[in-house]
């Protein structure tokens, strides 16, 4: 089976359309949800590991969401280092999707499962072409 390199170019920028939509809702997500009384409960250190690893999840999905607006065509030509990269992205989105289902409550499974489902795809497809 042939997977059209023009489609999964558009999808995998479309993957970094939705990674950087997700940077901005990281950014509003701490207010919006009262972080600062709860992160207030914590201990120093405690909270200072919860905001470090805060920051750094939405550097790599910024970082993610560069790589995909920027370098989406280098992703599918096929060498080790895209296989790799993309074979990492699949693994992670599909942990993630797992994640949705067995540790987060069911309130929103559905938006985000689907989101999980596409990112896990596009990458999953894309790495196909390259392997």
């Amino acid at each position: 089976m042939t997977i059209d390199s023009g489609l999964l170019l558009t999808n995998l920028r479309a993957a970094g359309v939705l990674l950087a939509i997700l940077v901005v809702v990281n950014l509003v997500v701490p207010s919006r949800f009262g972080w600062r009384a709860d992160l207030a409960k914590l201990s120093l250190l405690n909270r200072q590991i919860f905001q470090a690893h805060t920051v750094f999840l939405v550097l790599v999905l910024a970082l993610s969401a560069a790589l995909l607006l920027t370098s989406a065509d280098a992703l599918l030509e096929p060498s080790r280092l895209s296989r790799a990269i993309l074979l990492g992205l699949t693994i992670f989105w599909g942990l993630r999707m797992g994640m949705q289902w067995f540790f987060y409550s069911p309130v929103m499974h559905i938006v985000f499962s689907i989101t999980w489902i596409y990112m896990t795809a596009v990458f999953g497809a894309a790495f196909w072409r390259v392997r």
